[in-house]
């Protein structure tokens, strides 16, 4: 279910605009906006929850369903030599908005 009040739920569902790299029924990957490299995508379930302490199975599922999609995803957006893959969770990691996403990092070589 989606949120009314959740940046990235508005996203889902066309209320705010995107540049979109991939979508079908259980994930949306876009563009940041405010890129950290030269390629930030923000891959995002298209179920709302928050953090990764409330995924029930279903939600683990989707989880593990992206994570074998952003290969490609990846790939295809610059990132074919590697790229980086983070899940802030929390205000103490800088999480901004509380939609579980993942950002896919890459397209240079990356500081540590």
């Amino acid at each position: 279910m989606l949120s009314d009040d959740c940046v990235f739920c508005k996203i889902i569902k066309g209320q705010i605009p995107s540049t979109k790299v991939y979508e079908d029924e259980k994930m949306l990957v876009f563009k940041d906006i405010e890129p950290k490299a030269n390629v930030h995508l923000l891959a995002v379930p298209k179920d709302h929850f928050k953090l990764l302490s409330q995924m029930d199975e279903i939600r683990a599922q989707t989880l593990s369903y992206m994570l074998a999609k952003i290969p490609q995803i990846a790939a295809q957006n610059g990132c074919a030599n590697g790229y980086r893959l983070v899940i802030n969770q929390g205000d103490d990691a800088g999480q901004t908005v509380f939609h579980l996403h993942i950002h896919i990092l890459g397209g240079e070589n990356l500081p540590w």
